[in-house]
Formats: C-alpha cells, structure tokens, sequence
C-alpha cells in the first residue's frame, strides 16, 4: 500500500469491484436499507432496531464506489451476538469513524472529505442519531477522533494533511469552534511518504496528555491540554523506526504501558509511558503473528482487566490474541483466528467486554465473536452481518436514564 498516493485514490483502489457491496443475504438475514427517505433510509418493518438497550453504529464510506448509505443502525443481542439492521442516517459525508461523548447522550463522527469536518449527532432510545451540526476541522481528510474524558473536548486526526484539531463540546453535546489546530511540520516525512499523515488522537488514561500518532513521519507526539482554552502545548515526541507507519495506539488499563500497530512495516511495539512527563518510549518491533504475507495491522483493544490484547490484521484477515504479562509491559502472541470478513479495519468490545466486532471494510461486513473471559479466546457468533464499507462499528447500551 502506498501511502505517499493520496487517500481519496487509495480507497478507492481498495474498495472498488464487487468485493465491495455487501454480501449476499442468507436466508433469514436483514435486507439491505431501500432508498433515503426523509434523511433516514427506510427499509423492511421487519428490519427496524428493535425497542432494545444493546445497540451499534456503524461507520462507512459514502462517495466510493459500492460504499455505504450513510451511519447505520442496528441492534444486537447481548448473548448471541445476532444484529439486525436498522435504518441509515443519511447526509454525513464518509463517516468513516465514530466515537461516543461519556455522557452516553452523543455520537461524534468524522466526515472524511477533502475539506475534512466533524459531525455531532444526538442518541436517544429508539436508536435513531439526530444531527447537531457539523464543524470544520481546519485540515483535509480527517480518520479518527476522541472525547476527552472530561466530556468538553473532541480531538480530530487530519489524516491527508497531517494536523490535529480541537473543538469544544457544548452542555447538548453540540460543537463550537475550533480552538487550536496544529501541524506536524516536522520531523521530515518517512520513506515513500509525501507528508506527515495524522491516523489518530487520543487521552492518555492520567487525563493531562494528549497523544498524535502520525504514520508519514514514523512519530508519536505528546501535548499537555489547557482543559481552559481547549489548547495543545506540545511535550514530547516518540520516534519510530522509519518506514514503520504507525497507525493506532491502545494503552493498558494500568496507563504504564501502551500498545502501537505499525501499517507499513508488519509490527506491532510496547511502549513505556510516564503519565508524570507524556514520554512514550517504543520497545523493539514485535511480530503481529500472522506467520508472513503482506499485512498491514490496523488496530489494538485491550481487555477491561489488562490480561489479553487483540490486534486487527488487515491482508491476513486475521484477530491475534496475546497474553498481556509483567503487568502490561510485555505481549506474548497466543495466536490468530480468522476475521470472517475481508480487511477487518477497525476492532471493538461490547459495553460488557463479552463480545468483540470487527468491521471488514472491502467485504463489507461486521463479524461478531464471543470473548472467552477466563482465557481471552474468541469464538465466532453466526454469520457475518452486511453493511456496505464496514470502516467502523461503535457498540453502546441505550437504556441510561440520560437518553431522551
């Protein structure tokens, strides 16, 4: 995968053919979603998000080809895993991911377009995410993006144009302006990158720090947060070994220890943190257990006791599972069961860590396995469920008190 291409021509190399529309339905499985009506794609009766607390969003591609309706809905059962579909919010330009307000109450998402935005949107019971509006991110081609903790920030990694923004959060969950935009203008890109290139923001558990992992220039910034003004003052910078790629950081509950997956060069790297100053210290490069072959792993999660780790395999289509030792300082690879799905882009635990989701974006896809708590084995839960350039799947509980 060449990176230095710009993102809009790679997905669309990625995404186009027949391996993009969603897979046929099986007898018994939802229809896929009839035409937009009213902003909310209709469908079947029978397909509806049933009046149940276990519920998804699901994140896609809208403007390529084969992509998705918009974000979708659906609703699971805690114990099976069994999803089925619900009608897809229309109007949000490749929402490609999506991250959750702590309150429980909103849903952010990016709008992963040449003039990047993000996108607020209210939850309530019935399933059905209502539009808050949507804000600027001051760079191009936003991927990923996280609440801080406290509930007043959202963080955007610019992917394309390799920044990072922040926008305050208002008592309804709607955005304000942007606060701060930075630019990694430096160090100089990796090999074949044409540029920084920002995959993702998020809070270290202390709740101070701030971290930016940039895959074009091989680089994990750390910045201090003023939770006053919504401003980063860069503190640290991690160096990867050129041409790595780093793409997505998970942390250990324990917050001494956090976990990189490397895009570009097939590795996976335990990092040290000390919450006291944000330095993140990379360890060697691991292997991603895939046993060879083109690779590119996307993303890590870490169970709620810090005992296992889960690591995406894109190209290998495969989940590796690894024992968590010396108190999160070290991964040891247990082994690596299939995806059931092509390109699994994007990982996700259920509220109650029972179940894991994978969004398999070429085949377009969510494939549902149950997690073993005594062991971390993963087994899969019936067949996969279709949604058109699965790029994200956001599992939440909508029976809180704070949901209208």
């Amino acid at each position: 995968m060449n990176h230095a291409t710009s993102r809009r021509a790679v997905l669309g190399s990625l995404l186009a053919g027949a391996a993009l529309t969603a897979a046929p339905a099986r007898p018994g499985s939802p229809r896929p979603p009839a035409p937009a009506r009213d902003g909310v794609s209709g469908g079947d009766p029978a397909s509806a998000v049933r009046p149940r607390a276990d519920r998804l969003l699901l994140g896609t591609y809208t403007s390529v080809e084969g992509g998705g309706p918009g974000i979708g809905t659906a609703a699971y059962d805690a114990t099976t895993g069994a999803v089925s579909a619900g009608p897809a919010l229309t109007g949000v330009a490749d929402p490609s991911y999506l991250a959750a307000h702590p309150s429980g109450r909103t849903v952010y998402a990016v709008d992963e377009q040449p003039r990047g935005a993000v996108t607020a949107l209210a939850l309530s019971r019935d399933g059905r995410p209502r539009v808050l509006g949507s804000r600027d991110t001051g760079g191009a081609g936003p991927t990923h993006l996280s609440v801080h903790p406290t509930g007043r920030w959202l963080f955007t990694a610019n992917y394309t144009s390799g920044s990072v923004a922040v926008h305050p959060i208002g008592a309804d969950g709607s955005l304000g302006e942007r606060t701060d935009l930075v630019a990694h203008a430096t160090p100089p890109p990796g090999p074949g990158q044409d540029g920084p290139h920002t995959h993702q923001i998020l809070t270290a558990p202390d709740g101070g720090h701030v971290l930016a992992v940039d895959l074009g220039n091989d680089t994990v910034y750390t910045y201090r947060l003023d939770e006053e003004r919504g401003r980063l003052a860069e503190v640290s910078r991690a160096a990867l070994r050129p041409g790595a790629g780093p793409r997505h950081l998970t942390f250990h509950p324990g917050g001494r220890f956090a976990y990189l997956a490397c895009e570009l060069d097939d590795t996976a790297v335990v990092c040290g943190f000390d919450p006291a100053t944000g330095v993140l210290s990379p360890g060697a490069p691991q292997s991603t257990g895939t046993g060879g072959g083109t690779n590119h792993p996307a993303q890590f999660l870490v169970t709620a006791d810090g005992r296992f780790a889960y690591l995406a395999n894109r190209g290998r289509n495969t989940l590796t599972r690894y024992a968590v030792e010396g108190e999160g300082a070290a991964l040891r690879p247990l082994d690596a069961v299939p995806a059931g799905g092509d390109f699994p882009r994007q990982i996700a635990f259920s509220p109650d860590g029972r179940l894991l989701f994978a969004a398999n974006q070429r085949s377009g896809t969510v494939t549902v396995f149950r997690v073993d708590t005594r062991d971390g084995a993963l087994t899969r839960s019936g067949d996969a469920f279709p949604f058109p350039s699965a790029a994200c799947v956001l599992p939440y509980r909508a029976n809180g008190p704070s949901l209208p």
